[in-house]
């Protein structure tokens, strides 16, 4: 669903097809300036092209080596997934099943996450612990997404997604909550 800058790569006579719509996205009557990487995908996708992951492919890219631009790399990202997730809906029916569950998951797994993490501390702060079956409600939704993501990919080391889980609860989950309320 998203074609991540420096791994992607288009066919000339394509993107030549969506420049203008691409050079000059808006999203709710202003000119917006971020996840241009997914918002292209989505375009790509509208007009009927097709995204394939290679796994063998090879890219450098610059990374954030420390909090600060970590946490406005994020919130630029979930920003672009809140937004550019609107203008795919109209697209899921066309899609295929697997890009269809990651934009549904990509939107409701952190909605989820986060209830479930609410819960977990409201049940904390009434009855002083936190039953098992909480934990395991969370485990158990980390491990049905990264085990579809290792399934789809052929890839097993996707399954070590599921450790990112506590920094998605305790950082990056009130980082979406802001991006959702920031949007414009």
């Amino acid at each position: 669903m998203c074609c991540c800058g420096p791994c992607a790569m288009y066919r000339r006579s394509a993107l030549d097809l969506l420049l203008d719509q691409y050079e000059t996205q808006f999203f709710r009557g202003k000119p917006s300036d971020f996840g241009e990487d997914r918002h292209l995908t989505i375009l790509m996708l509208k007009a009927g092209f097709r995204t394939e992951y290679v796994p063998d492919a090879i890219a450098a890219t610059v990374v954030p080596h420390s909090l600060g631009p970590y946490l406005r790399q994020q919130l630029r990202w979930a920003r672009s997934t809140f937004r550019d997730t609107f203008l795919a809906l109209r697209l899921l029916p066309e899609l295929d099943g697997y890009l269809t569950l990651d934009v549904i998951g990509q939107n409701l797994g952190p909605l989820l996450l986060a209830l479930s993490s609410l819960a977990a501390l409201a049940q904390l702060l009434i009855g002083g612990s936190i039953p098992w079956w909480t934990g395991l409600t969370i485990a158990a939704m980390t491990m049905v997404r990264c085990s579809v993501a290792a399934l789809r990919a052929r890839e097993l080391r996707f399954l070590g997604f599921s450790l990112h889980t506590p920094i998605n609860i305790f950082l990056l989950l009130p980082l979406k909550a802001y991006a959702l309320f920031t949007l414009s």
